[in-house]
């Protein structure tokens, strides 16, 4: 299934007899609950699903995105109207970032038929979509974590692969060359990680670039269908969209879901800064 839906494609979809469960995913780093927004309006139909909360476990020594424990995420996944054989489409505000990572539970739970809105809500207006502030009356979904659908990495595991395939650094080069770090305790990166900012990964109206630029971007850097690939960036939610990029050029790769928040917690993990040798 292609990762990616147009926002023509949604309404078509939304207007057939069989349309597809619909999750509004807005967040901000820093920012407030995305809620208020969803609740002034959104594309008619998306329940509301809470990040920080639902597709992340507390903070604390595993990252400030930590997996979710399988009965919470369960829970919000059934709650949102999602069984075994529902087509999904995620979106979010703006980056594609929070769509993403929600894009990538769905995906490591083992839940294949899910898409993220290309461009996000921007995307649905910018095509003439409609927003209401009705929320939907939902049948309750029986969906269940079945975990190993996308692979993961820890810590240790991201350091090999570093050393042995492709690891790619999704933050914003800045931040990978210990520049500046306004977050975590630490600047820098892992050693032997390669910088590739997300942000990269699109056009100036939030969109994917096209495939076949993507592939040619990734490519670049090492990252290409026979090779191992892995990513990771503050804490594991805009690397899911660098995975989401990836999987459009063709690309598989693993997600380091404690990222440099995790990494950069644990004094005795080595830390390279500057640019990439070579």
């Amino acid at each position: 299934m292609n990762a990616i839906i147009s926002a023509s494609e949604l309404a078509s979809e939304l207007a057939g007899g069989t349309p597809p469960v619909l999750l509004d995913v807005r967040w901000q780093l820093g920012g407030p609950p995305g809620r208020p927004e969803y609740e002034a309006g959104h594309i008619p139909g998306a329940v509301y699903v809470a990040l920080d909360t639902e597709l992340a476990g507390p903070a604390g020594a595993a990252g400030r995105h930590p997996l979710p424990a399988p009965e919470v995420f369960t829970a919000a996944m059934r709650a949102a109207g999602i069984s075994k054989d529902s087509e999904v489409v995620v979106y979010d505000g703006a980056q594609g970032w929070a769509a993403a990572r929600a894009w990538w539970l769905l995906r490591w739970a083992g839940h294949e038929s899910v898409r993220v809105l290309d461009g996000g809500l921007a995307a649905w207006r910018a095509a003439g979509g409609e927003l209401t502030a009705e929320e939907p009356a939902v049948e309750p979904g029986d969906f269940t974590v079945a975990p190993g659908g996308l692979p993961v990495l820890d810590a240790d595991e991201a350091a090999a692969l570093a050393r042995r395939g492709v690891l790619l650094d999704a933050r914003a080069g800045e931040r990978y060359r210990g520049e500046v770090e306004p977050i975590d305790p630490v600047a820098g990166h892992i050693p032997g990680a390669r910088s590739a900012p997300t942000n990269e990964n699109a056009t100036a109206d939030g969109t994917l670039r096209p495939a076949a630029e993507l592939a040619e971007r990734f490519a670049a850097l090492g990252a290409v269908p026979d090779a191992e690939v892995g990513v990771y960036c503050g804490s594991g939610v805009s690397a899911a969209h660098e995975i989401l990029a990836l999987a459009v050029a063709g690309v598989p790769a693993a997600l380091y879901v404690g990222s440099w928040s995790e990494w950069s917690s644990d004094p005795s993990r080595p830390v390279a800064t500057g640019a990439e040798a070579g």
